[in-house]
C-alpha cells in the first residue's frame, strides 16, 4: 500500500486498536475479532512475543508495528512487512528506518513541543494522551490547526466522540478493545456514527 494510502486508511479506521498480548498466537486472534467487527487498521505492539510473526501473519487489514523505539527493533518490523511505525515517545532512529523504508511513523510524543515536531514531519501520537486530556489535544491544534495527531493511552471507547470532536486525525485505543459481545457493540456504533460524519 502506498504512504498516502495507508495514512488515509489510518484517517478512515477513525479507532486504531493497540494489540497488545502474551504472545503472537494471542495477537492474531484478537486482531482476526477486530477485523470482524469492521476495523481496517491493526498496531501490533513489540512488547508482545512473538509480535514479528504476527505483524507478517496478519492479512486483510493494515497492519503497524508499535512500541517501537530502537533502529533494530524498526527494521525488523519492516522485515516482517508493518505498513507503518509506532514509537511512544520522540525517536530519531525509527524516523530514520521509516523515511529509508518509505512507510509512515507515528511519532510519539506529550509535550507540545515533542506532538508539534512530529507533526511537522507527519502523523503525530499523543501519548500518555489520557493524562491532558481532550483539551492538551485542543490546546496544541490550536497552535497548528489541521495538524494530525492520533491520541492515545488511557482512552475508553466510549469517549471517541469527544477526541474526535477535539480534532483527532484517529483514535488508539487498547486494553478495552477484547472479543466481547458487549464492547462488539459499542464499537460497531462508535464506528458508524464516526464515519457518517
Amino acid at each position: 500500500m502506498a504512504f498516502r494510502d495507508t495514512e488515509l486508511a489510518i484517517e478512515r479506521a477513525v479507532v486504531v486498536p493497540v494489540v497488545r498480548e502474551d504472545g503472537a498466537d494471542e495477537a492474531l486472534s484478537v486482531a482476526a475479532w477486530l477485523i470482524e467487527q469492521g476495523l481496517e487498521v491493526v498496531e501490533l505492539t513489540a512488547s508482545t512475543p512473538g509480535w514479528e510473526r504476527a505483524v507478517g501473519a496478519l492479512d486483510g487489514v493494515v497492519v503497524g508495528a508499535g512500541t517501537l523505539r530502537t533502529r533494530e527493533d524498526a527494521e525488523r518490523a519492516v522485515a516482517a512487512g508493518a505498513q507503518f511505525l509506532v514509537t511512544p515517545c520522540p525517536a530519531p532512529e525509527v524516523r530514520t528506518v521509516a523515511e529509508a523504508a518509505g512507510v509512515p511513523l507515528l511519532e510519539g510524543g506529550f509535550t507540545p513541543g515533542e506532538v508539534l515536531a512530529a507533526t511537522d514531519r507527519g502523523i503525530a501520537k499523543l501519548f500518555p494522551a489520557h493524562v491532558g486530556g481532550t483539551e492538551l489535544l485542543r490546546s496544541i491544534l490550536a497552535l497548528s490547526p489541521g495538524a494530525r495527531i492520533v491520541p492515545t493511552g488511557g482512552i475508553r471507547l466510549a469517549d471517541v466522540p469527544a477526541w474526535l470532536d477535539a480534532g483527532a486525525y484517529a483514535v488508539g485505543i487498547g486494553s478495552e478493545l477484547r472479543p466481547d459481545p458487549g464492547v462488539a457493540g459499542v464499537l460497531r456504533e462508535t464506528l458508524a456514527a464516526a464515519r457518517a460524519r
